[in-house]
């Protein structure tokens, strides 16, 4: 029987024979817009088993196939004590799935009791980034931080806050929604209904609509070159693509970018005062090409730069797996 074990850092994925693991083992599970990805977590931290499915469209559907990853784990993995989920959008303390903008149609869902009725394990609920904030600060990039921010860049903008070394859920349990920020009330429209988000700036679509102002301005070629010619396709990657290239238009764009980023950051700097940010999601694959810029920005806009400690921009150090990885360690508060 297999024992061997997968490092959180290492984005290896484990084989599907059983696993066993010493200690009470976790399993978390991260529902996004395309993906329900589920791992094992034994008690010493480490990933046993991962799994995952893509996600379907409608309440049942996505409490089945959040089950059907569950149970998968489970049939890899023995002695799971607790389950722990992370889900998009707004999470009440009872673990309801209130609102999630980016999951059409899922809306009031009873995420914990309907999951603890079909698994019959004790079932913790977060928002994803809530739990992604968690894993990073327990076992990623801001282990040792007490004050510490999290924000994921995407399709849109999640963040998780800890503060005192506790992660914070707000009145209701929905604290953390940093993508709705509002930074431009006569900005574009976003799918939360209200007008000018910080995510509609700042994540993978708005890197996209920075691209595609530019190209129907006349400028960034080669971006449009990469979207086959039609200035109308140009998306975020197309931009990432070029600037790493070293086309001197792409790398304005993302340099933009990058003020809108640290606008946001230093809004939250002024509020929250952290040690240091995790930035996580997708786009940080750009390396120093957004972090550079980042954190010049940062320094030019964060309230009496000059006059307070350095606050710390790092890079998330998890993954896709952040989510996953910190809705297991929340699940171990439920046990």
């Amino acid at each position: 029987m297999p024992t061997s074990t997968c490092s959180v850092a290492s984005a290896l994925c484990c084989g599907s024979d059983l696993v066993t693991g010493a200690g009470a083992v976790t399993v978390g599970l991260d529902l996004g817009g395309t993906k329900c990805l589920g791992v094992a977590l034994s008690a010493e931290g480490e990933v046993l088993a991962e799994h995952r499915l893509a996600t379907p469209v409608g309440d049942d559907a996505v409490l089945d196939a959040l089950a059907d990853v569950a149970n998968e784990l489970r049939r890899q993995v023995e002695d799971v004590a607790a389950v722990g989920v992370g889900a998009p959008g707004l999470v009440d303390r009872t673990g309801v799935l209130r609102f999630a903008p980016n999951l059409p149609g899922v809306r009031d869902v009873e995420l914990a009791m309907s999951l603890t009725k079909r698994l019959g394990l004790p079932v913790q609920v977060d928002n994803d980034a809530t739990c992604a904030a968690w894993g990073e600060r327990e076992v990623g990039a801001a282990r040792g931080l007490d004050d510490v921010v999290l924000v994921t860049l995407g399709t849109g903008i999640g963040g998780g806050v800890v503060a005192g070394g506790v992660l914070q859920r707000g009145a209701h349990g929905f604290a953390g929604e940093v993508g709705h920020m509002v930074v431009d009330p006569d900005g574009p429209e976003c799918p939360c209904g209200q007008r000018g988000c910080w995510e509609r700036y700042a994540s993978g679509s708005g890197l996209g609509r920075l691209g595609r102002d530019a190209a129907v301005a006349g400028r960034a070629n080669s971006v449009v070159e990469l979207a086959g010619g039609h200035p109308e396709a140009v998306r975020g990657e197309h931009v990432t693509a070029a600037a790493f290239d070293g086309d001197a238009e792409a790398i304005t764009i993302v340099e933009r970018f990058a003020w809108w980023v640290a606008l946001g950051l230093a809004n939250l700097a002024n509020i929250f005062d952290p040690a240091g940010f995790v930035v996580g999601g997708g786009l940080v694959e750009m390396g120093d090409l957004l972090f550079t810029p980042l954190r010049a920005a940062f320094d030019g806009l964060v309230l009496g730069a000059h006059h307070r400690p350095k606050v710390q921009i790092l890079r998330a150090e998890l993954g896709e797996r952040a989510g996953a990885v910190g809705a297991a360690l929340l699940a171990r508060d439920v046990q």
